[in-house]
């Protein structure tokens, strides 16, 4: 059998100098007693996989609002691709495989309903401005109960990657590092097949010198941008990608915006305007009638203020939930 304290002496003979330490974590929140079998960055994973945050990822848009096919990618197949990306990063160079895949399962679980437009749409409407990754450090400090209290009690390099996987601020960790680089690769390349799949782009859109340089199709892209990570990082004390690859991801990042995340046949004006009246709908409603929310959402009013409580519930709204609770408030019920 092989205990916990085995597989941390282990990680001081394989894995990397520059690699996170299990045993060296500057901690949790509050101490707890130790799992016999199982790390505290498994344990930082395990909680996050069985939550009810991360379960409700399926129901979250990527790209398209509320799309027809069973193959797009939701909030949840996001987060597995990254996870997978990372892992692969880590294992490469012999970083903490355990610690990227407790950051990658819940960097996104702040995130609203209907995608970076609901987060758009929130952050207009909520005083305080809303980030998804400022709300999923939120989910897991806070939101998430348990027999423990609230929240999930992670250790602090976890909660780090999570708080810096995106925007300017470097993760602490080289795992988060690699997290930050996967989340990027992940969503470019999966929201191509997304655009190629539902015909809003061809594939002779596509930027050729892009194409030209890092891959004909999905698979050879991503394995193209994580091989040129490994390599330019491999004994390095931080991650990094070639100047060209990284110019290409970028050029095609760009491309992607101009023509998919910002694409009038993706988001229709009149389509937008429906989200974001139904977001604010719900906000108002909810904000005057605080009574309506769920038991244990009211109890944290007292302590939180009632637009953060707001904000937190709409937010782990999933897409379908925050469509049947606008029509079971807003919508007129025909006469039985």
């Amino acid at each position: 059998m092989i205990l916990r304290e085995a597989l941390e002496k282990r990680e001081y003979e394989i894995l990397s100098p520059f690699a996170a330490k299990v045993a060296e974590t500057k901690g949790r929140q509050y101490e707890e007693e130790k799992c016999e079998v199982r790390t505290d960055y498994q344990r930082d994973r395990d909680r996050i996989v069985h939550s009810k945050s991360f379960r409700r990822l399926m129901h979250k848009t990527q790209v398209f609002l509320a799309p027809e096919g069973d193959h797009f990618r939701t909030r949840l197949t996001h987060t597995i691709e990254v996870s997978q990306i990372a892992r692969t990063i880590a294992r490469a160079l012999a970083l903490n495989e355990d610690l990227v895949e407790a950051i990658a399962m819940g960097h996104d679980l702040g995130h609203t309903p209907f995608g970076h437009n609901g987060e758009s749409f929130l952050s207009e409407r909520h005083p305080g401005g809303f980030q998804h990754n400022v709300q999923s450090l939120r989910v897991v400090d806070v939101l998430e109960s348990s027999s423990r209290g609230r929240g999930m009690n992670l250790t602090y390099e976890v909660r780090d990657g999570i708080l810096n996987h995106t925007g300017e601020a470097v993760p602490s960790t080289m795992e988060g590092r690699i997290v930050k680089f996967s989340d990027r690769i992940a969503y470019i390349n999966h929201d191509i097949d997304d655009a190629l799949r539902s015909g809003v782009i061809k594939e002779t859109d596509l930027p050729k010198d892009c194409i030209d340089t890092l891959g004909a199709n999905h698979r050879m892209r991503i394995n193209t941008l994580v091989t040129d990570l490994i390599q330019n990082s491999d004994g390095r004390d931080q991650i990094v990608m070639s100047e060209e690859c990284r110019f290409y991801m970028d050029k095609l990042r760009a491309f992607m915006f101009e023509n998919v995340y910002h694409s009038k046949i993706v988001k229709r004006d009149e389509e937008l305007d429906k989200v974001r009246n139904m977001l604010f709908s719900l906000y108002d409603y909810y904000e005057k009638n605080p009574d309506d929310l769920p038991e244990e959402t009211r109890g944290m009013i007292e302590d939180f203020g009632i637009s953060e409580v707001v904000k937190d519930h709409i937010a782990g709204m999933t897409d379908r939930y925050a469509l049947s609770v606008f029509s079971e408030l807003f919508v007129p019920k025909g006469w039985k």
